[in-house]
């Protein structure tokens, strides 16, 4: 059996952009990331992104990522751009990203995320947990009516990022669909 997938967002989880600007996380390094590499050169003066975004990021979270049980996935306004600024700082090797195409920063009607129905359908029945800082009880919804397999939702406080706990709920639950007693 393949283990569930782990949809990792960026800017928040592990990049706590939130927190105080003037007082680095402690673990954390900085890296500072033109924009034009996250948005390309267009977009990026087009929205006016001159100065380099600060980045937080702690070394630990790749060692305690690839501890787990899971098939690692960015699903992040970075996409493929994860695998150059952000897997290196972490320890972490390249890793496939959710290609989010015209869906990316889109509003929806019925306040879903934008990036919910790519995730799902790339889980493709498949078990998933998803880290972000941005789901909503909508989000948890349209997952549990669309998608058939077991899926963990965590919501990480932008301000702190991952922490041990988080850690530990995401152990729990690949450990629970290994353990048929556990969903009986």
């Amino acid at each position: 059996m393949r283990p569930p997938l782990l949809f990792l967002d960026v800017d928040g989880p592990l990049n706590p952009y939130a927190a105080p600007a003037q007082r680095r996380p402690d673990g954390y390094v900085t890296i500072r990331v033109p924009w034009a590499s996250i948005m390309g050169p267009q977009t990026a003066t087009v929205m006016g992104r001159t100065t380099p975004l600060r980045v937080w990021l702690n070394p630990e979270h790749g060692t305690a990522l690839l501890a787990l049980e899971y098939d690692l996935c960015w699903a992040t306004t970075w996409m493929g751009a994860a695998n150059e600024w952000i897997a290196p700082v972490l320890g972490l090797p390249e890793l496939p990203f959710v290609d989010f195409g015209t869906a990316l920063l889109s509003q929806r009607p019925d306040e879903v995320h934008w990036k919910t129905e790519a995730l799902v359908a790339y889980a493709a029945g498949r078990p998933f947990a998803w880290v972000d800082d941005e789901q909503s009880e909508a989000d948890h919804a349209y997952v549990a009516a669309q998608h058939p397999a077991p899926a963990l939702l965590r919501h990480v406080d932008p301000r702190v990022g991952m922490r041990e706990d988080d850690f530990g709920v995401l152990a729990e639950f690949e450990r629970s669909l290994n353990d048929p007693g556990a969903n009986a």
